[in-house]
């Protein structure tokens, strides 16, 4: 009985070499052998035992088709082979038969006689005679029928099914990326499928000379670069760049595809954010123009209404600089709200970073939120910070720090630094006004907005590099001069995206109420000079008054001036009616009958009525500086008008001065002590002007103004230091020919007299193209005990415990305090040396030296200047070259009138 089972187990193990997961189908086997192999449990263990261990590896075997068969035999699916334990997919294979049974049974197939191979078999190919059918398993046992004679009688259970297998013809693919093999040729290219595309492509490739490909290419990209640009603007963009990844800087950056927002959606705060980071690790001003404008682009063609509070934001404002709006957050009460949310006391914040904003960043990051707050976006920071300015009255101060606090929090990245530093109203990434004036130009240039909102997204393709510059020259120009006429955003900005970069003066225009950047002069110390400038040309001289710039509007309506609504603005657009009162009650006696709107530009001066003379300047700075009652006031003020820019609607200001200035005495009135014009003569010779000089001298005034008065140069330039205008006064004349306006970033403790008050200070000039001041000098002479005093009570107030990032000083100036930017003083000097030690104008005129004053002496306060507008790095290397000894032997800086 036992060699019986073995002769029968050793038949059913025998043909058990199959290629398929089915089960084999095993021969009838005699019910009495059946018996004993079951009453032999033992036995048949082994038996089954043996059989693993005799029967070889199923070999693997896959089973693909081609596209075309894919799409003949429809979706029809048989099971995978398993191979070494682990499931291999694949297409599965239709099976052709005659039979259309469709019957789940599973038939054994057998490999190829001979065949060896376990690990890799080629793709193979299961055909047969007859019909298609479905995924039926049966048919597959059937189709064995085209093999066998056809008087065949029907198969003994011990005869295996045999199948015809084939190499197929299709490309083989991989699944898995390390066998990355090319794949052959389709010859039929009528189909449009990606594989035969790719094949064709390598063939390509293959036959074709490399120079022709790349020659082919580049057609194709131009072609393609033709039709883009012909393509309607689409901002519907599913997949965007995370907010985290934003990268404004990129050499070729889209808009659309490359910005972090969809289109429609609120500007993230954090994209304004990356985009300053990347403008602060940037030194080239062109680099950085190249920057915000990326940025501006994209806020143009996704989401337009955002545009005003990014310009805003990164001006560092919050609206026109007339209105006077801001956020009046001291740095002790920031330190607190940044204490507060994250447990720092307010030594820590003072000793970890000079930089608050820095500061603020690292200690958000170190703090981590269970229910961390929504987002924070550019409009809603904009508007918290417009309504933390306008915060007044009792608890104001703990309403803002809550205000503060809820932002902070909110915070992601290095949204907390720049949040701070627009709190503290010191951007300082160096970014000044007319980068930002630059960038907006160019964002508007290349991606232009208008009527019909973006229409394209990339204007410059197609032009070359010098073409597309001169264009955003071009553009710059009529923004920054429109801007100047009007230099309110909140009007400049909806009409650049209403109307069009081109159409802004048409909708832009100078009236009464905005005020204007006043028209500059340039110094000069020598009379020749003068006659230099002005050679063939017609010019006049006006005295030179010691006051402050007043500028004053007289709106009207209806014919009639529009007295209640009068203002007068100083120099930097500070409105300073409230200052004024005795002016605006006089405008009656000033205005004849036939106007009923103007702009004058006067100069404000202590007068003396009963003497009838004029006071110096230090006068009038005793006058209080806001809200001055006129019952309260002791000083008298003369107004000398000298120009006139709007009168009756119209601008004058393209107008040349003769015309201005017969304007000016035809339609107003002189009042003696209270309103009169700016005295004048025209010159001719240089002793006329000399003559003149003296005069002016005479009457308590500073020197002359030498001023075109007709031709193209004749017209005011506003907001540029022209040459037009050059100004000479009387201690020009020896010594440096210019006084110098430096800020005051240091001070150096007294000794002596002065142990109780600082006794020396370190000044500085400011380099407006990278948004810096650079050390100067040091000052300790010029001052009176009753100055220091004063002096050292107010820089008592800007004490910093570190030098700001922006500053540019040697080591061996550092002072014993440091102090913010915020005093502005009026200094004179012998004369200007090279200075390897200070870095002013460092670069200008030499490589590795700056420019120092050489016995510096303090001649008074500016508290009519903002540090952006004292005596710039430009200046300063101008003033030295202009010296004698150095004039012959040093090429002169190129003369420009540039916007300031």
């Amino acid at each position: 009985m036992n060699w019986a089972l073995r002769l029968v187990v050793s038949r059913v193990v025998k043909p058990a070499r199959v290629v398929t997961r089915a089960p084999t189908l095993m021969p009838a086997v005699p019910v009495r052998i059946a018996r004993a192999a079951v009453a032999s449990t033992d036995m048949a263990q082994r038996s089954i035992t043996s059989f693993f261990k005799v029967s070889p590896p199923r070999a693997a075997m896959k089973v693909e088709t081609t596209d075309e068969q894919e799409e003949a035999n429809g979706d029809a699916q048989v099971d995978v082979p398993i191979t070494n334990g682990k499931a291999k997919i694949s297409k599965r294979p239709r099976l052709e038969s005659s039979d259309s049974d469709t019957s789940p049974k599973k038939e054994n197939i057998n490999p190829p006689p001979g065949s060896n191979k376990k690990k890799k078999v080629k793709r193979q190919r299961i055909e047969s005679s007859g019909s298609e059918s479905d995924t039926s398993v049966k048919a597959a046992a059937v189709a064995s029928s085209d093999e066998e004679p056809a008087a065949s009688p029907t198969p003994s259970p011990k005869k295996q099914i045999q199948v015809k297998i084939e190499k197929s013809t299709s490309p083989k693919t991989y699944a898995s990326p390390k066998n990355k093999k090319r794949k052959p040729l389709v010859a039929d290219n009528s189909t449009n499928s990606p594989s035969q595309k790719k094949a064709a492509t390598d063939m390509f490739k293959r036959i074709t000379p490399k120079k022709e490909i790349k020659q082919e290419q580049k057609e194709v990209k131009s072609e393609d670069e033709t039709n883009q640009q012909d393509e309607p603007v689409n901002t519907d963009v599913q997949d965007i760049v995370p907010e985290t990844e934003y990268n404004p800087a990129s050499s070729k950056y889209h808009p659309v595809r490359d910005a972090c927002w969809r289109a429609g959606q609120a500007v993230p705060y954090l994209a304004l954010a990356r985009t300053l980071e990347l403008i602060e690790a940037t030194s080239a001003r062109l680099k950085i123009v190249d920057i915000l404008s990326n940025y501006l682009r994209s806020v143009i063609a996704l989401t337009p209404e955002d545009l005003l509070p990014s310009v805003y934001l990164c001006l560092n404002r919050l609206a026109p600089a007339y209105e006077s709006l801001e956020l009046g957050i001291a740095e002790t009460y920031l330190m607190k709200a940044i204490g507060q949310c994250t447990g720092r006391t307010l030594a820590q914040l003072r000793g970890q970073r000079a930089d608050l904003g820095a500061a603020a960043q690292a200690a958000r990051l170190q703090q981590r939120t269970m229910f961390p707050p929504p987002p924070l976006t550019l409009r809603k920071v904009f508007a918290a910070l417009k309504e933390i300015a306008h915060m007044t009255g009792h608890a104001s101060v703990s309403k803002k720090i809550n205000k503060i606090q809820s932002l902070y929090v909110a915070c992601r990245h290095s949204e907390a630094k720049f949040l701070i530093r627009s709190l503290e109203g010191k951007l300082r990434i160096g970014l000044a006004e007319q980068s930002v004036l630059q960038a907006l130009a160019a964002a508007a240039t290349r991606t232009p907005p208008g009527p019909a909102g973006v229409t394209q997204l990339d204007a410059a393709r197609g032009l070359s590099a010098e073409q597309f510059k001169a264009r955003v020259d071009e553009a710059a120009l009529v923004l920054k001069t429109t801007y100047c006429e009007c230099p309110d955003l909140g009007q400049l900005v909806p009409a650049l995206l209403a109307h069009g970069l081109a159409a802004l003066p048409a909708h832009c225009r100078l009236a009464p109420g905005l005020p204007l950047k006043p028209m500059l002069a340039h110094p000069t110390k020598q009379l020749s000079h003068i006659f230099d400038r002005f050679e063939s040309e017609q010019f006049t001289c006006e005295w030179k008054y010691d006051g402050e710039r007043a500028q004053i509007h007289v709106p009207g309506a209806a014919e009639l001036p529009d007295y209640a609504r009068a203002a007068v603005f100083s120099r930097n657009q500070e409105n300073n009616t409230s200052k004024y009162p005795d002016i605006l009650r006089r405008l009656p006696a000033l205005l004849k009958p036939s106007v009923w709107s103007c702009v004058l530009d006067c100069e404000a001066v202590a007068f003396d009525t009963d003497t009838k003379q004029i006071l110096p300047f230090q006068v009038l700075s005793t006058r209080k500086r806001k809200d001055a009652s006129e019952a309260d006031i002791k000083v008298q003020v003369c107004v000398f008008v000298f120009d006139l820019l709007f009168l009756n609607g119209q601008s004058l200001v393209h107008q040349p001065l003769q015309q201005r200035r017969d304007a000016l005495r035809e339609h107003f009135n002189q009042v003696e002590g209270q309103w009169q014009f700016a005295t004048s003569r025209d010159c001719s010779s240089i002793e006329e002007v000399q003559q003149f000089m003296d005069e002016a001298v005479r009457g308590s005034c500073e020197g002359l103004m030498v001023k075109a008065l007709r031709g193209p140069h004749s017209r005011y330039d506003i907001a540029r230091r022209s040459h037009n205008w050059l100004k000479l006064k009387k201690d020009y004349l020896d010594g440096v020919g210019d006084t110098v306006d430096a800020v005051v970033i240091g001070a150096y403790h007294g000794r002596g007299k002065r142990a109780a008050h600082f006794g020396g200070f370190l000044l500085a000039c400011r380099d407006a193209a990278a948004d810096e001041f650079q050390s100067l000098c040091k000052l300790g002479t010029g001052f009176s005990d009753e100055q220091l005093r004063s002096l050292t009570a107010r820089l008592q107030q800007h004490v910093i415990p570190a030098p700001r990032p922006y500053y540019r000083f040697d080591e061996s100036h550092v002072p014993d305090v440091w102090v913010s930017a915020a005093l502005v003083w009026e200094l004179r000097a012998a004369d200007l040396s090279l200075s390897p030690a200070h870095r002013a104008a460092r670069g200008l005129v030499a490589p590795d030296k700056g420019i120092s004053l050489r016995f510096p002496r303090f001649v008074r306060e500016r508290d009519d200047k903002t540090p952006e507008q004292a005596t710039s790095a430009q200046q300063v290397a101008q003033m030295y070259l202009a010296q004698d000894q150095v004039r012959n032997s040093a090429a002169p800086l190129h003369d420009s009138d540039e916007f300031y």
